[in-house]
């Protein structure tokens, strides 16, 4: 059929794959901060407060004072080489990896990008960008191993407001969570024995620490704490330990609410005082590095257990890019383009 010269283009059918992640601001300095926190903390996912009470507090109050902290927080681990958080360059690194991947198994047929609920690249711009490209179906996957609203949910919501304001929307596949997937406790299981491979002494326990949510989540139904445990007792499995050799934690509390507990900051000072001088810490529930790892454990956290007695903190870093990762992010992918491409 011949298309009349006044058509608009139509480029050649391709399927998409966006690695999404949380967000990272432009700058240390106190507007990019104070940007980028109106945006994360003004989320309803984030923070379900009704708004005429949120936003007054949001505005007036915590945005005035936090991104001071936040800016002194990112400018500490910031890399200054790119200019960029290393949530941002691992990202990147991570989504560069699973590309090289994609075009040794599908051609130039799958277009393989990255995106940020919050900050940039943006989730809208990544989503147009392949629309732009011919991209008729997209395979959206959040980064986060455990399902929580905050996290996954959040960024599932915003690929569908982009959907919302296109006429001719892309095909979309959500990746779901994979705490249980075998290839990321795999992933994390040799992470671990990696690190204590490198070590003189055995830790006495390893920390699993996960981002906190308040409990109230739960109670509502959010299932982010059960996968937490889950994802403990699979690592303790895989890695033929006892219940003594492992535990879970929760960090980042945020506001007056009751969070789930234990806290990180005070579990390792407990174990510190109860004579576990020695201990390892890991987070399962980050897929890169980021302030909460690179900052909060390894600077609030540390101090904690070091002023309770504590002597030797081994932190183990997240997955990041690492060959495991990729190989499970493939093997999700995989599962999630069939029938989409041979």
């Amino acid at each position: 059929m011949t298309i009349p010269a006044d058509h608009p283009k139509i480029k050649p059918a391709k399927i998409g794959v966006i690695l999404a992640n949380l967000g990272t601001p432009d700058a240390t300095d106190y507007w990019s901060m104070r940007k980028y926190l109106s945006q994360f903390l003004s989320d309803k996912r984030v923070v379900d407060y009704s708004a005429w009470l949120w936003q007054p507090l949001l505005q007036g109050i915590i945005l005035t004072r936090r991104p001071f902290s936040s800016g002194e927080a990112y400018r500490s681990i910031w890399n200054n080489e790119l200019n960029e958080s290393p949530l941002l360059t691992t990202t990147r690194l991570q989504a560069s990896a699973v590309k090289k991947e994609v075009k040794k198994n599908y051609g130039d047929d799958v277009i393989v990008d990255f995106a940020m609920r919050y900050g940039n690249p943006s989730t809208e711009s990544v989503i147009k960008n392949m629309k732009d490209q011919g991209v008729e179906k997209i395979v959206f996957f959040p980064l986060y191993p455990q399902y929580a609203g905050p996290t996954t949910a959040t960024a599932n919501d915003e690929a569908f407001r982009t959907l919302m304001k296109m006429n001719w929307q892309p095909s979309i596949r959500t990746v779901a969570a994979y705490f249980d997937n075998p290839l990321y406790i795999n992933a994390l299981a040799n992470s671990v024995k990696k690190k204590y491979a490198s070590l003189q002494k055995k830790p006495d326990i390893l920390v699993c620490s996960y981002h906190g949510v308040p409990v109230r989540y739960l109670m509502e139904g959010d299932p982010y704490h059960c996968q937490c445990q889950k994802t403990t007792r699979l690592l303790k499995e895989a890695l033929g330990w006892d219940d003594t050799d492992i535990k879970t934690t929760f960090q980042s509390k945020f506001g007056p609410e009751k969070w789930l507990q234990p806290y990180t900051v005070e579990e390792v000072a407990r174990l510190a005082e109860g004579g576990q001088k020695n201990i390892a810490i890991m987070s399962p529930a980050f897929s890169s590095d980021c302030v909460e790892t690179l900052e909060e454990i390894n600077e609030e956290i540390y101090e904690s257990f070091e002023e309770a007695g504590g002597e030797t903190f081994t932190y183990i870093e997240c997955l990041n890019d690492s060959a495991d990762h990729i190989k499970m992010m493939m093997g999700i992918l995989k599962n999630e383009l069939a029938g989409w491409v041979k």
